[in-house]
């Protein structure tokens, strides 16, 4: 008498030849071309690449416990729920005691479209009656296994990243998703990447999104750390299935190289966000911009100065002549204010500046010890009233001066990241009267973005016309001669 056949005792089997193999898991998990899927054949070009970067990945034994980072910009529609729910399904199936974190851009985004399409895809793949799918976690049935073989769709708070904090599996598998990653916030991405941190351990993270901003982490995966992630930019024009007429529409609408297009079809980042003040573009061209001295020796020289104004904030210093600008000073908060004023003074002997501005906010004792040596530096209230009726307050003329200024052939150092990313980072606040509003820092650390101290600092460079000073006349400090020259031991720059 033959012994009954367990039909599981097959699909373990199957499941232990695709531990390593994604990609084919992809394949034989579904019954493609049958029911809901009789339109699909297989998976999309684009989902066989990046399950195809996991399998080359995990099959050379030298990278397969080496983290593996992927991020994903696109158009709509190329159907990547699908994508997410087909890897959760691989390593639930194919790993024991798998870990999967998943998380999207909003709770509702979450709790309404990403957690149901994953565990659609659950349901319909033939290990779903391994697994307990429920609204915001994915179990295994296994009861001895249940909490430590899961997947779980987690709201993020960047106030609360415990969640993401706790994310180990040593020796094991941990799978990281964000979808709509744009706008997950910065503190989130970092402290998921205490994740990448287990020995011995599968670990992949892998982030999806419309290419909507042009700052934050996201943006970066393709920018400054593009070195660490494999990237895919997919136009949806290339993925069966997408509304091929609605996209030729935007297309034709809008022009192919609108930031609409790039970023709703192409998968490519805009210019210029909807709410962003100064474009990629205009930053990116300041970066190239090479002046030669005779270009700019005949203008002023300004500084401008943004003192600290919370503890994780720095003092940054700016120089700015005509079209060429340079960061002279990047320090820790200092509360000393006689130390930052000799500082300032020093760097104003020996660039010979002929105005220095200093933010109000927190310059006021800087100031005053400023005078105390003889200085006439000039405090601007970023809140004050503007010259020009067009804008909110003084901060938001500054800042639309450095604008015009970068439009015109402003030059900013190509190295010098930091100052890169506060010119795009701030957005514009939307208001009936139509004023131009800046947000304001405490806005741009809620998007996780930090203060754009160093970029204040070369708006304050614009608070006021200055003219170059005849310094044959003696006057060198705004009144005050070579012999008011602040003397001091302590130099900040070097601790």
């Amino acid at each position: 008498m033959n012994a009954r056949v367990d039909p599981n005792d097959a699909i373990i089997e199957l499941a232990a030849s695709c531990r390593f193999k994604p990609k084919r898991w992809s394949r034989v998990a579904w019954d493609w071309g049958v029911g809901a899927l009789e339109k699909h054949p297989g998976p999309r070009e684009w989902q066989d690449d990046i399950n195809g970067v996991i399998e080359a990945h995990l099959a050379n034994p030298a990278t397969r416990y080496q983290p593996l980072q992927i991020a994903v910009a696109s158009g709509h529609g190329i159907g990547k729920s699908a994508e997410m729910a087909m890897l959760s399904n691989w390593a639930m199936s194919c790993f024991d005691d798998a870990k999967i974190v998943t998380t999207a851009n909003t709770e509702g985004q979450l709790r309404t479209k990403t957690a149901p399409e994953i565990g659609k895809w659950f349901r319909s793949s033939i290990t779903g009656h391994w697994f307990d799918t429920q609204t915001m976690s994915i179990k295994s049935r296994d009861r001895l296994h249940a909490d430590s073989w899961r997947q779980d769709f987690i709201p993020w708070s960047e106030h609360n990243t415990e969640a993401f904090a706790g994310l180990h599996n040593e020796g094991k598998i941990i799978l990281l998703l964000f979808d709509e990653a744009s706008k997950i916030h910065d503190k989130v991405w970092e402290v998921a990447e205490g994740a990448l941190t287990d020995e011995n351990t599968v670990i992949i993270w892998i982030v999806f999104g419309n290419p909507t901003r042009n700052s934050g982490r996201f943006r970066e995966c393709f920018r400054r750390f593009r070195h660490r992630w494999v990237q895919r930019q997919i136009d949806s024009r290339t993925v069966p299935g997408t509304n091929k007429a609605y996209l030729q529409r935007l297309v034709d609408d809008h022009g192919e190289d609108s930031d609409i297009v790039k970023v709703r079809v192409r998968g490519q980042f805009p210019a210029q966000s909807a709410m962003q003040f100064i474009s990629e573009a205009d930053a990116d061209k300041a970066r190239k911009v090479h002046l030669r001295k005779e270009q700019y020796s005949f203008a002023p020289v300004i500084l401008g100065v943004d003192p600290a104004w919370t503890g994780d904030d720095k003092l940054e210093i700016m120089l700015r002549q005509g079209l060429y600008s340079k960061s002279l000073a990047t320090i820790e908060r200092n509360d000393n204010d006689v130390e930052v004023a000799n500082l300032i003074a020093r760097l104003e002997d020996e660039h010979q500046a002929d105005a220095v501005f200093v933010d109000a906010g927190y310059g006021t004792g800087i100031v005053s010890a400023g005078q105390v040596m003889g200085r006439s530096w000039r405090l601007i209230w970023f809140s004050g009233k503007s010259v020009d009726e067009g804008y909110l307050n003084q901060r938001a003329y500054m800042w639309g001066q450095k604008k015009k200024w970068l439009k015109q052939g402003g030059a900013i150092d190509p190295a010098d990241e930091g100052l890169y990313q506060d010119i795009v980072g701030p957005e514009t606040v939307a208001r009936l009267d139509g004023k131009i509003q800046l947000e304001s820092k405490e806005d741009m650390k809620e998007r996780g973005l930090p203060s754009p101290n160093k970029g204040d600092a070369l708006a304050l460079t614009f608070a006021e016309p200055v003219a170059k000073k005849d310094r044959n006349a003696g006057n060198v400090h705004g009144g005050a001669g070579r012999g008011n020259m602040a003397e001091t031991e302590y130099d900040p720059l070097k601790g």
